[in-house]
């Protein structure tokens, strides 16, 4: 398979793509791709998040209190016209290497993860399988959360997880943080995610499962607990 029949097989035929990365693990064009597009989304949504955290910042009286009135003026001008360096840095520097230690981190413990059930499989197949399913999410998913966003021009309450079917929920609330794991394109891709695990670790299908949606479900608590602790200083 060439790079493009490799791409369309996530989405449209799954199992033979992944055994073909577990035979000849191809991760350079996958990472190349997904920091790209990375870049893009970030450098397109920055100034939106910037907005939403500078609208956050004016009513909050505690903060203001807490950071020193010229200070807290200083930061909101930032965040209401911020100067093209630093979206640059958030967006082509920061966003990038974030994503890629979440990405190597990731494998590391799925790899973990997989050795429970098999002494089969490698980190580089692991690392190439997950960067593959990646698509879905980073490709896809924020394609159409770019959508969204520059529709609505806010990230706020623009998701593609279930907090969208409740839109009162506001986005330091419990339920929203809660809800907003169950992401779409997230739980697509730790499900096609399985085809992958299974290959490297040649293991049945059904304990792959285990294994992606496991590692799924570890994530979304250490993201619930991050939320809950972060609405403490927007407060």
């Amino acid at each position: 398979m060439n790079f493009s029949q490799r791409f369309l097989g996530i989405f449209t035929n799954p199992r033979p793509t992944f055994d073909d990365l577990t035979n000849r693990p191809r991760w350079i064009e996958a990472l190349i791709l997904l920091l790209v597009a990375y870049m893009v989304f970030s450098y397109l949504t920055t100034p939106y998040a910037l907005q939403d955290q500078a609208q956050m910042m004016k009513n909050n009286l505690q903060l203001k209190e807490r950071m020193g009135e010229e200070r807290f003026n200083q930061t909101l001008a930032n965040l209401e016209k911020p100067p093209s360096s630093t979206i640059i840095l958030r967006s082509l520097i920061l966003s990038p290497i974030t994503l890629l230690i979440g990405l190597l981190l990731s494998s590391l413990i799925l790899l973990i993860m997989g050795r429970f059930s098999s002494t089969e499989g490698n980190f580089k197949q692991v690392w190439t399988h997950y960067l593959y399913a990646n698509f879905i999410d980073k490709i896809l998913g924020n394609g159409v959360r770019l959508f969204l966003i520059l529709s609505k021009k806010s990230i706020m309450q623009t998701t593609t997880s279930l907090a969208a079917f409740f839109p009162q929920l506001e986005v330091t609330s419990t339920g929203f943080i809660i809800l907003s794991q169950f992401d779409f394109f997230q739980l697509w891709m730790f499900g096609v995610l399985g085809y992958g695990i299974a290959s490297a670790f040649k293991i049945e299908f059904k304990k792959a499962l285990y294994i992606s949606y496991g590692f799924w479900a570890l994530k979304s608590i250490i993201y619930i607990i991050i939320g809950l602790i972060g609405r403490q200083f927007l407060s």
